[in-house]
């Protein structure tokens, strides 16, 4: 079995993982042989630049806890690429996930179609949900949302946009309104779409669905965050909800969310209050503001600027008053300049890990940003976390999700072998 799994992990990565090929042709043909799982499917579809990830993960476990067969695709993932395909919270297994990639490449080979390693796994995850019948699936599309792979569907239950801001520029346009009209491309014609009203890209996204005759849903702001007795709490409409994610920034993405759950339950969709707190409690998503009390530890994938902003006014939230030790690495893709300029301050102790990675940043170029910091290998890193046991001071593993996968594969204690599979991080 593993090495069937090995085996169709080095077919994926031989397709050049950070080569991206945005468009809808090879998607849909190879889909096509395959009879169109997509069409099977009752989709949430959601695109955005920050917090996407988390929407995400917070509607399928609330289905799932309602009682629905919950399919889940995301990425990128932190150890196992498994990790991106999950029906109720459960990864594909390994033997299935082999199969999959092994009899899609095989197709595509026999009929000429090049497909890239994220639409590869797009078709993978449609036909996996669509044979095991699932009620509904959760979709997080790549890059972008009008040519990424997942957007291979005719209609959908509800379209979703989070936050917009800056990211991937080379791709997507230099200004928000070329961003968003990316985004809204997963606007569907006559199925609706849920934005706020405080996204930046509104207004773009606001006409696009009218030219493709969908309604647009917006959410009240109805939703408050407090920390009460090293608790997290979410306040929605007089009912009080404890909250297992950390960040300031999941208040706007708790309002799409349980508008979200207004519109299904509007549509059909049974899912009680019983079934809304037990999701919000139980919520598990490595990696995004997941703090490890043992270690004094945080880990949260911050890598374009505006989530480096909310980031550092979350730290300011939850933990004022302790300094602040920073592992940090980047891919040369993103505007890392600017994200170390907002998340590191005078007094922060600074180290940089130089994950062996395509396209990642040396410690040489990121040290020209910040005089006072420092390269950090492996054997030092597992040091320091075990050194800081007494919990002096906040240490913050930020950057690239691929650092910290890199990180994380690499280290020695079981314990952190199995860290972003913890099920509790508060």
């Amino acid at each position: 079995m593993e090495n069937n799994y090995q085996k169709a992990i080095n077919l994926i990565t031989s397709r050049e993982k950070f080569h991206i090929c945005l468009g809808l042709d090879r998607i849909l043909k190879i889909l096509e042989i395959l009879g169109n799982p997509q069409k099977n499917l009752k989709i949430i579809h959601v695109a955005g630049t920050n917090g996407k990830g988390s929407v995400c993960a917070i509607l399928s476990k609330v289905l799932s806890c309602a009682g629905y067969k919950t399919g889940l695709y995301t990425s990128p993932h932190i150890l196992e690429y498994t990790e991106r395909i999950k029906i109720n919270q459960t990864d594909i297994s390994k033997i299935d996930f082999a199969d999959l990639i092994f009899e899609i490449s095989d197709i595509a080979q026999k009929n000429n179609i090049y497909l890239t390693e994220f639409e590869l796994l797009t078709a993978a995850a449609y036909k996996y949900f669509s044979d095991k019948q699932t009620d509904i699936c959760v979709i997080e599309t790549g890059l972008g949302g009008r040519l990424d792979a997942t957007s291979a569907i005719s209609e959908n239950v509800l379209s979703i946009i989070t936050s917009i801001s800056f990211d991937h520029v080379d791709r997507l346009g230099d200004t928000i309104e070329k961003i968003a009209f990316e985004k809204a491309g997963i606007i569907k014609n006559g199925c609706p779409v849920l934005v706020s009203k405080k996204n930046k890209g509104f207004e773009t996204i606001l006409k696009t669905a009218k030219e493709k005759n969908s309604n647009i849903l917006v959410p009240e702001n109805y939703v408050d965050l407090r920390f009460e007795n090293n608790r997290n709490y979410a306040f929605y409409k007089n009912e009080k909800y404890e909250f297992n994610l950390l960040g300031l920034w999941q208040k706007e993405n708790l309002e799409l969310v349980f508008r979200c759950i207004e519109y299904l339950k509007n549509s059909g969709y049974e899912i009680s209050k019983e079934a809304v707190k037990k999701a919000l409690k139980t919520i598990f998503w490595p990696c995004r503001m997941q703090y490890i009390e043992k270690y004094n530890l945080l880990i949260d994938g911050t890598h374009n600027p505006d989530g480096a902003r909310v980031l550092k006014d979350s730290l300011d939230y939850y933990f004022p008053n302790q300094k602040r030790v920073w592992i940090y690495g980047s891919l040369k893709t993103k505007n890392y300049k600017k994200v170390m300029e907002t998340l590191f301050s005078k007094d922060d102790e600074v180290y940089f890990y130089d994950f062996k990675y395509p396209n990642s940043v040396n410690f040489q170029d990121l040290q020209k940003i910040i005089a006072k910091s420092y390269p950090i290998n492996q054997k030092e890193l597992e040091y320091l976390l075990e050194e800081n046991k007494n919990k002096q001071n906040l240490v913050v593993i930020s950057g690239s999700f691929y650092m910290i996968g890199s990180i994380f594969s690499q280290m020695s204690s079981d314990f952190f072998k199995n860290i972003a599979r913890l099920d509790n991080i508060l």
